[in-house]
């Protein structure tokens, strides 16, 4: 199915598809293959006639601990990066992923447990509903990197103008309960119940025509960008570009990571 079939896995049943970051150790940090494989499983669930809803979910203690910082074999690096390179891979991998994702004319349903960190924060927006357990934490850290934001920047849309800010000026995480609050997530369950809770939701929603489910996706979505959301999230990505050409201007790197302002972050996924 994917590029290594390593970090990803894949089931149906019941018309549901299932797709599971499975890079625990790593508290499912995602590297180029890891997004190739989940890019593959999405458009497998979307063009198969069988499957209505489609959950996210991820093995072990977190949801996703965001982008793999380290080097990624996966990626051919060439002897000199440019923001050119970031741009074509990030407008690839981060941005034209999650767009398609969220577009796709099935229901989705993303199950979220412990961190979502930063570039976690692209798998589970996309989805059309969140169930989180009740020791997940939301956050997007970046600023501490120079950069305002993820690539897909649904803050605004998500959490509120004000709260948005917030977490992004700070820092800090939204706890489950909070993001229940604003919205962003549509119910909040004990970590044991995460995946039972999720899948009778999804098989609710599966009895439903596929038509009326995906005209009432569509409707929504479209209402959503006719205020702008489609053109706020492409004008953003390149906002957060400028953030990765400051930091090659200053460091040379991509990245130009201030380790005493994350460590905190950092810990919390060991």
């Amino acid at each position: 199915m994917g590029v290594t079939d390593l970090y990803i896995l894949y089931d149906v049943a019941d018309s549901i598809a299932t797709i599971t970051l499975n890079r625990p150790e790593a508290a499912n940090a995602q590297n180029g293959a890891l997004l190739e494989e989940l890019n593959d499983a999405w458009v497998k669930a979307a063009e198969d006639p069988e499957v209505k809803v489609i959950i996210l979910r991820a093995e072990g203690k977190h949801f996703s601990a965001g982008h793999d910082l380290k080097p990624d074999p996966s990626t051919p690096t060439p002897a000199k990066i440019t923001l050119e390179d970031i741009y074509n891979i990030e407008a690839r991998r981060y941005l034209e992923f999650s767009l398609r994702w969220r577009n796709i004319p099935k229901p989705s349903i993303a199950a979220v447990q412990g961190r979502c960190i930063a570039g976690a924060l692209l798998l589970c927006w996309p989805c059309d509903l969140i169930i989180a357990a009740d020791d997940a934490k939301f956050s997007d850290p970046v600023v501490a990197m120079g950069i305002g934001g993820v690539e897909y920047h649904g803050h605004t849309w998500e959490l509120g103008a004000r709260k948005a800010k917030e977490i992004l000026f700070t820092g800090r995480a939204v706890t489950a309960e909070e993001a229940e609050k604003v919205g962003m997530v549509n119910k909040v369950v004990p970590r044991a119940d995460l995946d039972a809770e999720t899948r009778a939701l999804a098989a609710q929603i599966a009895v439903m025509p596929s038509f009326g489910l995906r005209q009432a996706k569509r409707a929504v979505n479209q209402t959503l960008d006719v205020q702008g959301f489609y053109a706020a999230i492409q004008s953003v990505f390149d906002i957060h570009e400028t953030g990765h050409g400051n930091a090659l201007s200053v460091s040379g790197f991509p990245v130009l990571v201030n380790l005493n302002q994350m460590k905190d972050t950092i810990k919390s996924v060991n």
